[in-house]
C-alpha cells in the first residue's frame, strides 16, 4: 500500500471510544494502521495522544479515509494551511468544499489555528480578516473565501461526560426501561446547570404537548423562568389556543377525553379568534387569550417561533410560512443555548439538532423510541432519548423545578 499519511488525535480517546472508532474506520476503508506513538492521560483531566500511520490501496481511498478520520478528530500531522478558494457565484460553492460537522473545528492560517465560529453541521467555512465562520450554502456570496479539501482542518469531537454519577443516563442510550422520575431529576439538574452558566434553556415542542395534558407543566416552566424560548410549528399554537378558549384539542375534550359535538371545527374557531385579535400577543393584551403556552410566553416575555408547513390550517398570523425565514428565526433563538428539551416533535427536533453545535446537550422526550433514535442518527450525537409520555414528563419536571 504505497499511499500513506501520518495522522494524530488528542483528547479523551479511550473512555470516549474515539480510539477504537479510529481503528475501526481504517479497517472499514480497507486500510492498514501502525501506531507510532501513544500517550495515555494519567488523570481525569489529562488528554491522551495518538500518532498513527495509515495506509490505503490508492489515492482516492486514502482521501476518503482521511475525510472519515477527520470527523473523529484525527487530522494529518503535516497538513499545512487550510486551502481556500473564492466563491464565483452567490449560493454556489466550489465542488471540493469542506462540509462541516457539529463538532468544534479549527482551521490553520499561518502559525495560528483559528476556531470556527457559529459551529453547525452541513455548512461551509468562510475565512477572512483573521476569522473563520460557518455559513450555509444559501448564504454564500460571490467573493467569499471558503475552505476546500481536507488539509489544515482540525475537528475536536465531544468527550464522554466526566461526571458519570450525576449524568449517568446521558451515556446509556435510549431505553423504555429507564424510570421517568430518574430522567426527570437529571434533566432538572441539566436545566439548573445551564442557567447557572448563564446559558439559555430552549423548549422544542409538538402539538402532542397539548394532547397529553402537558400544557400546565410547560406553562409553569415558562412562567417561572426555566424556559427562555419556545420553538415549534403552527399546530402547537393552534391546539394550545383551542384548549385555552374551548377546552378541547382537535375537538376532543381535555377534561374527559370525549369527542365534543361539532368539535371538529374548534381549531378553525381558535385560528379565527387570533385573526380577529390580530396576533397572539394582541389576543393576550385584549383579554381574549387568558391561559395556555402562548399566553405564558407573552406574559413572561419569552420569544416563541412557529414554523409553518404545507399541511397547516390557517395558519396563525404569528406563523412564519417562509421556510428560510423560519430557519433563521430558530437559529437566532438557539444562539447561546446550553440545553434544548425536545418534546414530542420529530420534525422540529431534527431541524433544531442540525443547527446546534455538538456541545449543546439535547434531551429528546417522546413515547416512541424511534424518534430519539432518528434525531441521533441524523448526526446529532449529543441527543439523549427519554422514552416517556410527554405530558407526564412535563408535569414531573415542573414539580422538580418550580
Amino acid at each position: 500500500m504505497p499511499f500513506q499519511e501520518v495522522v494524530e488525535a488528542e483528547g479523551h480517546l479511550i473512555d470516549s471510544h474515539i480510539m477504537e472508532n479510529i481503528f475501526d474506520k481504517v479497517v472499514e476503508y480497507h486500510g492498514r494502521f501502525e501506531v507510532e506513538q501513544f500517550r495515555i492521560g494519567r488523570t481525569n483531566s489529562e488528554p491522551s495522544y495518538l500518532r498513527l500511520k495509515v495506509e490505503a490501496p490508492d489515492g482516492h481511498a486514502l482521501e476518503r479515509l482521511l475525510e472519515a478520520l477527520l470527523e473523529l478528530g484525527c487530522a494529518p500531522v503535516d497538513s499545512g494551511d487550510a486551502a481556500l478558494r473564492e466563491v464565483e457565484r452567490d449560493r454556489c460553492a466550489p465542488e471540493d468544499f469542506y462540509s462541516t460537522t457539529n463538532h468544534k473545528t479549527y482551521v490553520r492560517s499561518g502559525p495560528k489555528w483559528i476556531e470556527v465560529e457559529n459551529q453547525r453541521m452541513d455548512a461551509m467555512i468562510v475565512v477572512g480578516e483573521g476569522r473563520a465562520v460557518c455559513r450555509r450554502l444559501r448564504d454564500l456570496r460571490r467573493g467569499d473565501s471558503i475552505v476546500v479539501g481536507l488539509r489544515g482542518i482540525r475537528v475536536i469531537p465531544e468527550s464522554k461526560e466526566r461526571d458519570r454519577l450525576e449524568f449517568a443516563f446521558m451515556s446509556q442510550g435510549i431505553s423504555s426501561e429507564r424510570q421517568v422520575e430518574t430522567a426527570v431529576r437529571q434533566t432538572a439538574s441539566l436545566v439548573r446547570h445551564a442557567i447557572e452558566r448563564k446559558l439559555k434553556v430552549i423548549a422544542v415542542a409538538g402539538p402532542v404537548v397539548v394532547h397529553t395534558g402537558g400544557v400546565a407543566g410547560l406553562s409553569s416552566l415558562i412562567r417561572h423562568g426555566w424556559v427562555h424560548a419556545l420553538l415549534s410549528g403552527n399546530a402547537l399554537g393552534v391546539h394550545d389556543v383551542e384548549a385555552a378558549l374551548m377546552g378541547t384539542s382537535l375537538g376532543v375534550r381535555l377534561a374527559d377525553g370525549r369527542q365534543e359535538e361539532h368539535g371538529h371545527r374548534n381549531h378553525m374557531r381558535a385560528i379565527n379568534a387570533i385573526y380577529r385579535a390580530g396576533s397572539a400577543r394582541q389576543a393576550v393584551e385584549s383579554g381574549c387569550l387568558r391561559s395556555g403556552i402562548l399566553y405564558e410566553c407573552v406574559q413572561a416575555g419569552v420569544p416563541f417561533v412557529l414554523a409553518g408547513s404545507l399541511r397547516d390550517d390557517g395558519p396563525l398570523p404569528d406563523t412564519i410560512t417562509d421556510m428560510n425565514a423560519a430557519q433563521d428565526a430558530y437559529a437566532e433563538q438557539l444562539a447561546g443555548a446550553g440545553l434544548v428539551i425536545c418534546l414530542g416533535s420529530m420534525l422540529h427536533s431534527i431541524a433544531t439538532g442540525n443547527m446546534l453545535p455538538g456541545w449543546v446537550k439535547i434531551v429528546c422526550v417522546d413515547i416512541n423510541p424511534a424518534v430519539a433514535t432518528k434525531v441521533s442518527d441524523r448526526g446529532t450525537g449529543q441527543a439523549i432519548g427519554v422514552v416517556a409520555d410527554v405530558g407526564l414528563f412535563l408535569d414531573l419536571l415542573s414539580k422538580a423545578l418550580v
